[in-house]
């Protein structure tokens, strides 16, 4: 063996553990959500006490449970994941089966509501469905969830296999759902060949597009600050930031750094965000390590609107946004926040230089070595 052949099998060892890893802890958080939406299911039409729960049950789910990640909106979509593909029941079972530290957990309660089911059946006009274990198997949690939002079974199965075709990540699923691929495809004459063009132009799946999403996290316990990828320069100018404004004083109270926004199942991330008590109103500050664009004001927008809606308090003031770009032109910015929210500021910052003498220094010092 030389070093070039090291290289190559600790790579290809990575590679493959890591993609492996990932498909493992897929799978485990497929059958949870599965089997989470099974045991909803179940009691919503079957249980002894359901009655008193009413609407309400999800809700009082989510406060009894008291589990990060397991809240309201994920027994929903839970619920739904189990509705649309009860023919997972089979791969589920033979999952679980096969994990013998699982099954051995699990006590014959737990199980009992997948055997009552009964199996999901295909008549001949169905027999075009993509077979359940490969659905399972093939498919990531993330990706069977976008396309369970899809009503039309045919337009569902379009995109399953597709996704499987294509080895999709969430990211590039959602892009060729939102460009109205499939009915691109019933438009087209040549559906290969779109399909080809598709296939070859599409971002493959990865990994860390596995393991980096906010349900995974959640289900593996991880923090959110692990769903944010930051330079160290981004790194220090909030760390310091973050310190200026708190030893400025007059009101301000830090509240949050990174703070997760959820909308319409997108995920945005609020740098730094502040309360201010003598002004009674929440300050957001967002950093950019460029200059100023049109679409970073767009994006404070959202954030200013959303705490109007989801955050402010009846006697709160509304919400104060600051934007801090590298560099700013003063048209630009009149354009791109006409008709903003009046509260949007946005202020040029200097990142602090090593001096020119210190510079003088250490070109000196490099030349004698």
């Amino acid at each position: 063996m030389n070093f070039e052949a090291l290289v190559k099998h600790i790579s290809t060892i990575q590679s493959t553990l890591q993609a492996q890893a990932a498909h493992a802890v897929n799978l485990a958080l497929t059958a949870r959500n599965w089997l989470m939406g099974c045991y909803i299911v179940e009691f919503e039409q079957n249980g002894e006490d359901r009655a008193a729960y009413g609407e309400q049950l999800l809700k009082k789910l989510e406060q009894r449970l008291n589990v990060k990640g397991l809240n309201e909106r994920r027994f929903r979509e839970f619920r739904r994941l189990y509705l649309v593909y009860p023919q997972l029941k089979e791969p589920v079972a033979q999952y679980i089966v096969s994990q013998s530290q699982i099954r051995h957990t699990l006590s014959a309660e737990f199980i009992e509501p997948i055997r009552r089911m009964p199996s999901a059946e295909l008549d001949d006009a169905k027999r075009w469905m993509i077979p359940a274990d490969r659905l399972f198997n093939r498919l990531t949690y993330s990706n069977l969830m976008l396309i369970s939002t899809i009503d039309n079974p045919v337009k569902r199965a379009f995109y399953e296999m597709e996704t499987i075709r294509g080895c999709w990540s969430y990211k590039e699923l959602e892009r060729q759902i939102n460009s109205l691929y499939y009915e691109r495809s019933g438009l087209s004459r040549n559906k290969e060949a779109l399909s080809a063009l598709v296939q070859q132009q599409a971002a493959p799946l990865q990994p860390k597009d596995v393991i980096n999403t906010p349900v995974t996290l959640e289900f593996l316990g991880l923090n959110d600050r692990a769903l944010v990828t930051e330079s160290d320069l981004e790194q220090s100018i909030l760390d310091n930031l973050q310190r200026f404004l708190l030893e400025m004083g007059h009101g301000f109270c830090f509240e949050a750094r990174q703070k997760r926004i959820l909308i319409d199942g997108d995920y945005f991330f609020a740098d730094l965000v502040f309360y201010h008590r003598i002004l009674k109103c929440h300050v957001i500050v967002e950093l950019k390590i460029d200059k100023f664009r049109h679409e970073y004001a767009s994006q404070l927008n959202l954030y200013l609107n959303y705490f109007k809606a989801e955050v402010m308090q009846p006697d709160d003031n509304p919400p104060v946004g600051i934007l801090l770009c590298t560099e700013k032109g003063d048209t630009m910015v009149k354009y791109a926040t006409a008709g903003l929210d009046p509260n949007i500021f946005v202020q040029k910052y200097m990142v602090q230089l090593p001096s020119e003498e210190e510079i003088k220094r250490f070109i000196s010092k490099g030349t004698q070595e």
